[in-house]
């Protein structure tokens, strides 16, 4: 894999990075520290995590990803320095007055954020820092129109951008990046950051996968006229894509055991969960089968192609997923099986966006 720069920024990067938000709630310790050795091994440089981790964030997981992370750092002396360690500071409270109580984001909350995040990463310096979801309302995660009647915003872009700037400065964080953002968002930061000498944004981590390619609708040219580089998460939708739910569905007792979906009501209550998503994954899974491919390829490719895509996040609960999702990297869709999924996505939509 040839490595790619995000941004404007100097961070060169392998096309794939490697997800955690599973360390902590379904994979134990031994086994995260076993897959991120794994994929340090087969190259990937590259690893994102965020302070609200393990998911489904619970009080008693709020943080565990990022110190499962920092006592494999402790035990691997040397692993920091080959990788970029990207992480993010979490928006306003989404029901989790664990994380912040407050309804904005504060410089305080971000510094204090920043700060832990340091303490359990056992790091000096977090590479990338982004905002986990904006602090301002936006439909996200799953939630699709914008309704002004619901903005609660009690710290504005320019302050979020200043407290940023100061971590900057301070040499605790080296480029900034935003998450679960829209095309205005994208071109505030920007614009702000330009008018006003403050950290530009290198990145934006969204969802996309082919389940759920809303931000082919505008975000893309958005981040592609401003060179803001996309990490796209969710490449197999939660597992959608992979065709374990296929035939058992996502909930009752032909679900796939410990599957993700499967095993948490809070995610089926999410986009995830939605009837309409799993038909368009049958669909997609099948189309996938037919030209000769596993649903998991095929999905995984058509991130790993696409020109929007700066590099895929993977996340994965054992060493037989990541090398499955790894060796995926290489397979070009043909013209063909791409017309067919553009048919299936203008028959079925954004059923997870």
């Amino acid at each position: 894999m040839k490595t790619v720069t995000l941004g404007r920024s100097d961070l060169r990067v392998t096309p794939i990075c490697l997800g955690t938000m599973t360390f902590g709630e379904q994979v134990d310790e031994p086994t995260a520290h076993a897959i991120l050795n794994r994929s340090l091994e087969r190259g990937v440089d590259f690893i994102d995590t965020a302070e609200m981790y393990a998911v489904p964030a619970r009080q008693e997981t709020y943080g565990a990803t990022e110190t499962i992370i920092g006592n494999w750092f402790k035990a691997n002396p040397g692993a920091r320095r080959k990788l970029t360690l990207a992480t993010k500071v979490a928006g306003p409270s989404r029901g989790m007055p664990w994380v912040r109580e407050g309804l904005g984001m504060t410089a305080a909350d971000i510094a204090a954020s920043c700060e832990g995040s340091l303490r359990r990463l056992q790091t000096d310096v977090i590479d990338l820092y982004q905002i986990h979801w904006p602090e301002r309302h936006v439909p996200a995660f799953g939630n699709i129109h914008y309704d002004p009647a619901k903005e609660k915003s009690q710290t504005s872009i320019h302050e979020q951008l200043e407290a940023l700037g100061a971590l900057v400065k301070a040499g605790k964080v080296r480029y900034i990046g935003l998450s679960n953002e829209t095309p205005y968002g994208v071109h505030e930061f920007v614009r702000l950051a330009e008018q006003h000498g403050l950290p530009r944004v290198a990145t934006v981590q969204n969802v996309y996968c082919l389940i759920s390619r809303a931000l082919e609708n505008g975000l893309d040219e958005t981040m592609h006229r401003l060179d803001v580089s996309l990490l796209a998460y969710s490449p197999l939708g939660f597992g959608l894509l992979t065709g374990k739910y296929d035939a058992g569905g996502t909930e009752g007792p032909r679900a796939p055991k410990g599957a993700r979906i499967s095993s948490y009501e809070s995610v089926r209550k999410q986009r995830w969960g939605r009837a309409d998503a799993l038909a368009a994954a049958r669909r997609y899974n099948q189309l996938a089968r037919d030209h000769g491919l596993t649903p998991t390829r095929m999905a995984l490719a058509f991130c790993y192609t696409k020109w929007q895509v700066a590099s895929t996040i993977i996340g994965v609960t054992s060493l037989a997923q990541l090398d499955e999702n790894l060796d995926a990297w290489g397979t070009t869709l043909p013209p063909e099986l791409l017309a067919e999924i553009d048919r299936i996505r203008w028959e079925m939509r954004d059923p997870a966006a």
